[in-house]
């Protein structure tokens, strides 16, 4: 078995808002070198962890990690839309292993899945359909939160179980770093907001549109420095690459959910799905971290990152 993670910060923004063209570049450049650096892999089989801004995942049933068995891409902010080539098999194979490892995860034979799993799959591959894919989501915007610990755990099954597999394995965390883009809390919203977060399936255009609305000017209040916005935070971001450059996924079971909403943002707990993609990649073990690209993209709300992985030989 061969191991590789690329990790990478995913924006629906991109082409909508952009920041200036030599940020765009410099993005662009950083996103082709590690797609090179997957294609000259060839990865047999990518697992996937990622987060759902309230497009597949809702409230009426809010798993903390669920794992698909089929799953059909929803095309949220115009992105990639249709069946995705889930590696049946190998995740319902997965499911049991996790669950035996002791780690709950759901199970889903018809996941929808939005912009947080097709951004990396479009920028690595282009498509949705190669290679084969094991969606896996991670909560991370639906409060209450299951722990950066149980994140990790999660990651380190999944690992132990790709090493059974015998095949060049690719890992895959999308989303971070610290942001707050104005996704709706459940927890003081107006009914009809209410109504939207436990079953908001299938939105009108007036409800998409108005959605696109609220993100675009949250983008440029965040861009002109407007205090009502909550900005991003480069030291936090810095922080958390040098915790993954130091090759332990165990650094982060420090991690606090009150302190991450306080100092990085509501939706910065995206991060769980690069602490389980690393934890993954060492399967319990040490791993190699390269980050390649940093920069806090206010047009983008993101603290944009872009690293790879690898597995230390024994």
């Amino acid at each position: 078995m061969s191991v590789l993670s690329a990790l990478l910060s995913h924006t629906p923004l991109r082409g909508m808002l952009d920041p200036e063209p030599i940020v765009v570049a410099e993005i662009e450049a950083a996103v082709d070198a590690l797609r090179a650096r997957v294609t000259a892999f060839d990865p047999e089989i990518v697992f996937l962890f990622a987060p759902d801004h309230f497009n597949g995942f809702f409230y009426d049933l809010m798993p903390q990690f669920c794992i698909g068995v089929a799953a059909e891409a929803l095309g949220d902010f115009g992105s990639l839309s249709g069946p995705v080539n889930v590696a049946t098999v190998e995740a319902e194979a997965c499911v049991r292993s996790v669950l035996a490892a002791e780690v709950d995860v759901a199970i889903s034979y018809r996941m929808q899945i939005d912009h947080g799993f097709t951004e990396p799959l479009k920028a690595l591959f282009g498509s949705l359909t190669s290679p084969p894919i094991v969606p896996i989501f991670i909560n991370s915007v639906a409060p209450p939160f299951a722990s950066c610990k149980r994140a990790r755990l999660l990651g380190e099954a999944v690992g132990k179980y790709a090493a059974t597999l015998d095949k060049r394995v690719l890992f895959v965390g999308s989303g971070g770093l610290s942001h707050e883009p104005p996704v709706p809390q459940i927890k003081g919203a107006d009914p009809e907001i209410v109504r939207r977060l436990i079953d908001g399936r299938n939105p009108d255009e007036a409800v998409t549109t108005a959605r696109l609305t609220r993100l675009m000017a949250a983008a440029r209040n965040l861009a002109a420095a407007d205090p009502a916005v909550k900005p991003l935070n480069p030291e936090w971001d810095r922080r958390f690459i040098a915790l993954a450059t130091q090759g332990d996924a165990q650094v982060f079971d420090q991690f606090k959910n009150d302190e991450i909403n306080r100092e990085a943002g509501a939706s910065a707990h995206e991060v769980r799905t690069w602490i389980a993609a690393l934890a993954a990649t060492g399967a319990g073990e040490r791993y190699e971290f390269h980050s390649h690209y940093y920069r806090p993209v206010p047009e983008w709300i993101a603290g944009f990152a872009i690293a790879s992985a690898n597995r230390l030989a024994a």
